[in-house]
């Protein structure tokens, strides 16, 4: 049974500012995430759900916030940010021990709005219900989207859309710009209990004390992200919107707004209709996360006594990031090819095979999934080796055939998923619901996608590459 309070009280109203959901009279859940409910043991039933959407009651009458912080938005700094069109409206407690948010978004206009009203329209709120279902699915750490309400009332994007409200389900919403708006303020009270509360649920194995607990709790954060974007490109995970204020403290994948599967291989893949100098392209990500958690490093010399030896400390973790990440990209690609360990000349096969698919456009996910495919001992239809690989097929094989085939495949499978959340099918359930609040072939899609490793067959255009991927964008939402 869920346990509902008050969470980060201590940092007081400037950081978490009263501020009551807008109410939606005619609203109606259009979507339940029951096994989350389920799982996390939340003594909420659909009635109470819809008003907590809805506006319509509080939960256990806790009062709602609207968390305030700051950030680098595509590298510039903005000093006044925090929830403009969201609420946090109860954490809980599960048997296990764990806390998590209850957070809405799209439920009304704050203080933090900037003179946006506040608002969702569905599309972005069935974007992130299967986008948070598939991440978890496929391995990767993300927040998880316990339902999505129609409000019943229309907003304007660009044209007049339905209106939605999400909720979603976090270990904690404390962000990169949590601290660095403490830092702004100078507010070193607020900034150490911080830490504090972020040791004490997510880190609570760091012993150390003084100025080396705040460098572990450094270290640690850097290793989860780094730890989040090797999952991303594995799975080929364009986020489109890396700012600061997007990046959780604990590793979780947050904002499925401008998101997109990569299809068509290429480093420089970007969809997100405001990432116009590709600073997040799917092989931009790993810099950009090291990027931010070096504006957090900024952020936490406030609780540092000597300047230059913090930040040489700071630098020296930062530099483990990327130790950290080259041998963790090395074991990725290792493992998606079915190596069970890495020879020099193995950097030139993969580079001659990524090379090939850049240059044929061959899809990421399927290419994978055909070559783990091909060594099952009897391969599936419609996981096809595209013919532009049949050379380096050839040698690949040669290379594995050097270790156990079945360990081989056992691992591919295990990182090569078979299907993912295509950013067509996506559209196509997003028109769905715009258009009927309902898909009969949405249960048994997001059903399949709750295993995407398992090989089977599966209706051609659940696999298939996007037609028009060239002009194809995402949207924010807001």
């Amino acid at each position: 049974m869920s346990d509902f309070f008050s969470r980060y009280t201590e940092l007081g109203e400037v950081y978490l500012v009263p501020q009551r959901p807008q109410q939606f009279e005619h609203a109606q859940l259009l979507l339940t995430n029951s096994d989350l409910i389920t799982e996390l043991g939340m003594d909420v039933d659909q009635q109470q759900l819809r008003d907590y959407l809805a506006g319509m009651s509080r939960v256990e009458n806790i009062k709602p916030v609207a968390m305030a912080y700051c950030g680098h938005q595509f590298g510039h700094f903005n000093p006044q940010l925090g929830d403009g069109r969201a609420h946090l409206i109860a954490s809980f407690a599960t048997a296990r021990g764990h806390t998590y948010d209850m957070h809405l978004k799209g439920s009304g206009a704050t203080v933090f709005s900037r003179g946006g009203d506040g608002l969702c329209a569905l599309g972005p709120a069935v974007r992130e219900y299967i986008m948070s279902h598939a991440m978890r699915a496929l391995g990767v750490p993300t927040t998880q989207c316990l339902a999505v309400l129609s409000t019943n009332q229309q907003v304007m994007r660009q044209e007049r859309e339905p209106g939605a409200v999400v909720c979603r389900i976090a270990r904690s919403h404390i962000r990169v710009g949590t601290f660095q708006l403490m830092a702004m303020n100078k507010d070193v009270d607020a900034m150490q209990q911080l830490v504090e509360l972020c040791i004490a649920d997510q880190f609570d194995d760091i012993s150390s004390s003084g100025e080396q607990r705040v460098l572990d709790f450094f270290e640690r954060v850097c290793l989860r992200q780094c730890a989040l974007i090797l999952k991303w490109m594995q799975v080929g995970f364009i986020h489109g919107v890396m700012n600061t204020d997007n990046t959780l403290i604990n590793g979780e994948t947050i904002d499925y707004g401008p998101c997109a599967m990569m299809e068509s291989f290429s480093f420089d893949a970007v969809f997100s209709s405001i990432d116009r100098q590709g600073r997040y392209a799917f092989g931009q990500q790993p810099n950009i996360a090291s990027w931010n958690c070096g504006r957090l490093a900024e952020s936490l010399m406030l609780l540092m006594d000597d300047k230059d030896a913090a930040l040489e400390r700071f630098s020296g973790i930062l530099s483990q990031f990327a130790e950290e990440f080259n041998e963790g990209y090395q074991q990725m690609w290792s493992n998606k090819l079915g190596l069970l360990s890495w020879q020099e000349s193995d950097q030139t096969l993969l580079s001659e095979l990524l090379s090939l698919m850049q240059q044929n456009k061959l899809d990421y996910t399927n290419t994978f999934a055909a070559l783990t495919n091909s060594l099952q001992p009897t391969p599936l239809p419609g996981y096809e080796i595209p013919e532009a690989l049949a050379d380096w097929t050839r040698k690949w094989r040669r290379r594995v055939g050097d270790n156990n085939l079945s360990a081989a495949h056992a691992i591919m499978q295990s990182v090569n998923p078979a299907i993912i959340p295509r950013n067509g099918m996506v559209e196509h359930f997003i028109d769905e619901f715009n258009l009927a609040k309902h898909s009969d072939e949405f249960t048994q899609w997001l059903h399949a996608l709750k295993t995407p490793y398992l090989y089977q067959v599966y209706p051609a255009q659940w696999l298939a590459t996007m037609s028009n991927e060239q002009t194809y964008q995402t949207f924010c939402g807001t």
